[in-house]
């Protein structure tokens, strides 16, 4: 190390960088790789000042190089304690002088300040040692990873081994009895000094030690509660009076009692603690907070909206980059099919997203939480099962859990935060509450539903609801600018939306409100002068006529544009177009004195029909003579 680190900020002279500067980076990197603990594989932190590193982001040894010379270092960083080093050298502290030695200061403090008011991960302190639930831990893996026997070829460890017998047994379905019979004979077979577990019981006690429990739980035969905490000791439901066990035939012989239905729910805390133990894993814990989105493409869930508003509102929990984002999907199944026992069972399962994209969506990181027994579907009793888990996000939230992060040998205090659930339509009635049926089905519009019920066959219909959810400024729109160089009418919209390419229409709604449209036109030629032809009216007039056609507005949409019409086309939605206004009214005026006169020339006919018929019966019975009368079918006169 140099005896002072003036080069860090004299990296130019006369517009080039000084040999001080390239041999100082050369020994900084150096340095850094002295300290392969504070590394991430082969990658280090980039300390240059880049908004995107400042050492936040992790690059290769090369990628350090060039960001340094190309951006320089972040300012103040005298101290390379991101890298290692955990004092400052007399030297160093005799050549940065008493303004800046006050100014590490004042950044230790604020660190300080920070540790103890978010309980977050001191960088500047010496690697600490495991608390005492992850040193159980690590103690009981490193007497598990003992050899089965000494010298087995394949390598096999007690604890793989009797995973691997685990696995089978739940795959194969293999009693306990028959498991025990197992172990025994393995046990024969294998030389005399083996660690081989002799039954059952001994591989639970084993497995146990890993802390990963499980909690049985007795609940009520028809879903009305669970037993549990305040409600351990009651032997019957308190909302349906149902008893708790079943009836024993044998009075006279204890035995243990046998609940009528019961759940299982696994402890989330220790398996997310896991995730921080494990070195594969808890360098990826970060990824979220540590990978650069690329552009507005949204490639993991840290990337969208709701997770940075969810920053923006809890910044004490996001503050720390650890803290365990969770999804939750819940789901219905058959475990034995469609043909055999109907029994629904619902799984419960809850995701960490702080994982990058290409891990958190394997099957080991999915993590069974709660197991909802049947054998019929929980339906809205769903939350009584999730009492336990509900419990456990709360306390994780508030107060949170001892953790060792053996990336940086360091411990701290991990919260956890649910962001949203995940699930089908069904299943989002019962995490909700919501009832996702008849016409308040829709969890968005509630209220404001544009739902309607067929006349003939009583069904609830949401048709025609879709467009409302488009972008204000959607593509047909843009589309339609660009080729006329104006905005698109409200007629020409619906052309395009409900028009196929050979030229038919999607439904005979459609195609009648074409020709309505056509008719419209045709008529209001003669009355309105802004028609250069019958096929070509201005767009004002366009969308008047086209509100006149399909009824008006109804709920703020209108019939083919939705709810876009409000922004598209403002003045014909509130009426503010004067001249339009009174073009329709033109029209409407011209419809009533044709249909007057319509109905004036059907009476005229009807009376000129009857005198013929008087005149025809004159002439047949000599009443007239033909001779003297002239008469002719097609004259309108005797």
């Amino acid at each position: 190390m140099n005896d002072t680190r003036s080069w860090m900020y004299r990296r130019l002279e006369n517009g080039f960088i000084t040999n001080d500067f390239f041999n100082g980076v050369e020994e900084f990197v150096n340095f850094a790789k002295m300290h392969p603990e504070i590394m991430c594989g082969e990658t280090m932190r980039c300390p240059c000042n880049h908004r995107r590193c400042r050492n936040r982001a992790y690059h290769d040894e090369e990628v350090v190089k060039l960001h340094l010379c190309r951006y320089g270092f972040v300012p103040g960083y005298y101290r390379w304690h991101h890298h290692g080093e955990t004092y400052i050298t007399p030297e160093v502290e005799h050549w940065i002088g008493p303004s800046s030695s006050a100014q590490v200061e004042h950044v230790d403090h604020m660190h300080n300040m920070v540790h103890d008011i978010y309980n977050s991960i001191n960088i500047e302190d010496e690697p600490q040692s495991p608390n005492d639930t992850a040193k159980n831990l690590y103690e009981m893996l490193t007497a598990s990873e003992t050899e089965i026997w000494e010298g087995n070829p394949n390598g096999h460890s007690q604890l793989s081994f009797v995973a691997r017998l685990l696995n089978m047994k739940a795959k194969h379905h293999i009693s306990e009895r028959c498991y025990d019979d197992l172990c025994q004979l393995i046990s024969e077979l294998l030389p005399t000094e083996n660690c081989m577990t002799n039954s059952f019981y001994d591989t639970k006690k084993l497995i146990k030690g890993l802390g990963l429990p499980v909690e049985k739980i007795d609940c009520c035969s028809n879903n009305c509660m669970i037993y549990w905490r305040d409600d351990i000791d009651l032997q019957e439901c308190r909302f349906c009076g149902h008893p708790r066990y079943k009836p024993s035939l044998r009075r006279t012989v204890k035995k243990k009692k046998v609940p009528w239905n019961r759940m299982y729910y696994f402890p989330l805390t220790s398996r997310l603690q896991r995730l921080y133990a494990s070195v594969e894993t808890a360098k990826h814990m970060r990824w979220h907070n540590e990978h650069v989105q690329d552009g507005d493409a949204m490639c993991h869930p840290s990337d969208s909206p709701a997770w940075k508003h969810f920053d923006t509102t809890h910044p004490d929990f996001a503050l720390e980059v650890r803290n365990v984002r969770l999804g939750l999907s819940a789901d219905g199944f058959q475990p034995f099919g469609q043909s055999g026992q109907q029994y629904s069972s619902w799984p419960v399962i809850l995701t960490p997203y702080n994982l990058p994209p290409w891990m958190c969506m394997k099957d080991e990181y999915m993590f069974l939480t709660v197991i909802a027994p049947g054998p019929s579907n929980p339906k809205n009793k769903l939350d009584v099962f999730l009492q336990p888990l509900i419990a456990e996000l709360n306390e994780l939230w508030s107060v949170g859990a001892k953790t060792y992060d053996v990336h940086v040998k360091k411990n701290f205090t991990m919260r956890a935060s649910l962001l949203w659930t995940i699930s089908d339509f069904p299943a989002y009635a019962m995490l909700s509450g919501w009832s996702t049926a008849g016409k308040l089905a829709c969890p968005y519009c509630m209220e404001n539903s544009d739902a309607f019920t067929l006349p003939n066959g009583g069904k609830t219909s949401w048709f025609d609801n879709h467009r409302k959810f488009l972008p204000m400024v959607h593509s047909d729109s843009i589309k339609m600018r660009e080729e006329l160089g104006r905005d698109a009418s409200a007629y020409e919209l619906f052309k395009i939306t409900h028009q196929k390419k050979d030229g038919t229409w999607v439904d005979a709604r459609s195609k009648a409100l074409d020709a309505e449209m056509n008719a419209q036109f045709l008529e209001a030629t003669q009355l309105d002068a802004d028609f250069e032809s019958p096929h070509n009216p201005t767009p004002e007039v366009q969308n008047e006529l086209y509100i006149l056609a399909v009824g008006g507005v109804k709920k703020r949409k209108l019939y083919g544009v939705g709810s876009q019409a409000e922004v598209l086309y403002p003045e014909a939605m509130s009426g503010r177009a004067t001249h339009t206004r009174a073009n329709s009214m033109d029209v409407a005026a011209a419809k009533a004195e044709a249909a007057a006169a319509t109905s004036k020339v059907e009476e005229l006919t009807r009376e000129l029909t009857s005198l013929r018929q008087q005149v025809r019966y004159l002439m047949e019975h000599a009443l007239i003579d033909p001779q003297a009368t002239s008469y002719d079918d097609d004259s309108t006169q005797p």
